[in-house]
C-alpha cells in the first residue's frame, strides 16, 4: 500500500499544474482545490518527518483558501511551496550535515570519501540555487502571469530544467570520479 500511496502522490504532483490548467474554466477553485487537499493528505500519509509535515499543511491551507475564496491563486502557489519546503530542507542539511545530496549518495555509496562529502556539499548547494530561482519563478508565474504560462513553466519548464541540472551534474560527477581514480 506504501508503494501504491507513494506512486499516486508522485503522479498527482507531476500532472498537478496540468490537472489545474485544464479544469480552469470548467470547474469552480473551490472543487479543484480538492486536487491539492488529496496531496496534502497523500503527502502527510506517506511520512512522519516534521518537514514533510508541515508542507502537507501548507498545502492543506492553500487548499482551504482556494475553497473558501473560490479563486485560483492559491491553487497556484502549490508549486511555489514546493520549492520552498525543498529549499529549506537542503539549505537546514548544510547547516546540519550531513548534506542533503550526501544522504542520498550514501544510500548507494555508504563510504563516501573525503572529496565525494565536498562535492556532494556543493552539489546540496547548487541545488539550493536552483530552488530559489525555481520558486522565484513559480510565484512569479502564479502571480503575474497567464494561466497557460504559469502551467507552461511550473507543468514543464521547471521539469525540463530539473532535468538539465540533473543530467549536468551527473556529467560532471563521471569527471570527478575519474579524477579520483573511480572509473
Amino acid at each position: 500500500m506504501n508503494r501504491l500511496r507513494a506512486a499516486a502522490l508522485l503522479v498527482l504532483s507531476l500532472a498537478y499544474p496540468l490537472l489545474v490548467y485544464l479544469a480552469m474554466g470548467r470547474f469552480e477553485p473551490r472543487w479543484m482545490a480538492l486536487l491539492l487537499f488529496a496531496l496534502a493528505l497523500l503527502r502527510a500519509a506517506a511520512t512522519r518527518q516534521p518537514v514533510w509535515l508541515a508542507a502537507s499543511a501548507g498545502a492543506g491551507l492553500l487548499a482551504l483558501l482556494a475553497t473558501v475564496l473560490n479563486q485560483a491563486l492559491p491553487l497556484k502557489l502549490y508549486p511555489a511551496l514546493v520549492n520552498a519546503v525543498l529549499l529549506a530542507v537542503f539549505a537546514v542539511s548544510l547547516r546540519f550535515p550531513p548534506s542533503a545530496v550526501e544522504r542520498i549518495a550514501r544510500l548507494s555509496e555508504p563510504d563516501l570519501p573525503l572529496h565525494a562529502i565536498a562535492y556532494t556539499r556543493r552539489v546540496t548547494q547548487v541545488w539550493c540555487g536552483f530552488f530559489v530561482l525555481n520558486g522565484t519563478l513559480a510565484l512569479v508565474t502564479a502571480l503575474w502571469a497567464s494561466e497557460r504560462t504559469w502551467a507552461l513553466y511550473n507543468g514543464l519548464l521547471a521539469y525540463v530544467m530539473m532535468g538539465v541540472l540533473f543530467a549536468a551534474e551527473w556529467c560532471i560527477r563521471q569527471r570527478v570520479r575519474a579524477a579520483h581514480g573511480h572509473g
